[in-house]
């Protein structure tokens, strides 16, 4: 795929550090060999080293250069507890912190918050809440932004269509005005690490006020406030998904819109509909859908899903290395 040609080209030879809390996964490993091999990333393997030297050896992989970490085994374990204990300010005991970063997702969490690695892929074996529940209490989210949200870049099947950006599809159920401006602004900027130029929809059942309920007024508010935090961003609201989507529907229910016709970036009001909405587009109107891509964090933290192979692995990899680059 063109579009991966281009993160892989943006990174290739940056030797930015990636972790990977599950490399006794068979999937994480394959993935990890190749992103080394291809000169994309160097991961840093959490695990029990004889198990994943033992996993490597079975597939014929040489892993000899790889730095593989076991937190048990950790010389600098005192420094991170301590490090651990600060950030959590007073929500954590030292006897508490010990025992948590035996824990490879806290622990690899770690390794990013600390500097010493660039991002994290994690999610074939953990649940999404075993990687996000780090990162939140850790990594913790960007000033100006109370909640991380997840983003899925919708690739169309014709080589020559316009990549999307659907958002919030993976973490919020019920976001109010403030979190979907924040949101809005959050997949502006990750539209741009795709070559997207935002131009973001804040969606609703109601363009221009054909409809009235709360569910629309919040959308009105939403986009007030995020036409407010970030003015140099075209967003537009609220919209019905075909006049977001056609110009001729947008020249009849938004006239002189700048977003009507021509997003990019498409915000949904909660999550039931963002759910619904990017499935449909992936079965029916055959669009890959690439994510979900957490946004708002301090350093990239991503979640895989625990059905991927080695090829999302590998992807979803470079596009946590093209966000450290962005960060």
């Amino acid at each position: 795929m063109v579009m991966f040609k281009r993160l892989a080209n943006n990174i290739k030879g940056k030797h930015l550090k990636i972790v990977f809390p599950e490399a006794n996964d068979k999937r994480v490993l394959g993935a990890a060999v190749r992103l080394r091999v291809d000169d994309l990333v160097e991961p840093i393997l959490l695990g029990n080293v004889e198990e994943v030297k033992a996993l490597a050896a079975q597939n014929s992989w040489n892993i000899d250069a790889f730095t593989i970490i076991d937190p048990e085994t950790y010389a600098e374990y005192d420094a991170m507890v301590a490090a651990f204990v600060e950030r959590r300010k007073g929500k954590a005991t030292e006897e508490q912190a010990r025992e948590l970063l035996k824990d490879v997702s806290y622990f690899g969490t770690m390794l990013v918050y600390m500097g010493l690695a660039d991002g994290l892929v994690s999610g074939a074996v953990h649940s999404t809440g075993d990687t996000v529940r780090p990162a939140l209490q850790i990594i913790k989210t960007k000033p100006g932004i109370s909640r991380t949200s997840g983003a899925f870049i919708m690739v169309p099947a014709e080589s020559d269509g316009q990549k999307l950006v659907f958002a919030d599809c993976a973490i919020n159920i019920n976001p109010s005005a403030q979190e979907l401006a924040e949101i809005a602004v959050e997949s502006a900027h990750t539209a741009k690490i795709f070559d997207i130029e935002p131009r973001v929809a804040m969606l609703s059942f109601s363009t221009k006020g054909s409809a009235k309920a709360p569910e629309v007024d919040k959308v009105v508010e939403a986009t007030k406030l995020a036409q407010e935090l970030a003015p140099e961003v075209l967003i537009d609201g609220e919209l019905q998904f075909d006049a977001s989507y056609s110009e001729i529907v947008a020249d009849q229910k938004a006239p002189g819109s700048e977003v009507a016709g021509h997003a990019t970036v498409y915000i949904f009001p909660d999550l039931q509909s963002g759910n619904i909405g990017y499935k449909i587009a992936q079965r029916l109107g055959r669009y890959e859908a690439v994510g979900p891509i957490l946004q708002g964090l301090n350093a990239p933290i991503s979640d895989l899903s625990r059905g991927c192979v080695e090829e999302d692995v590998y992807k979803v990899a470079i596009i946590t290395a093209n966000q450290a680059l962005a960060n």
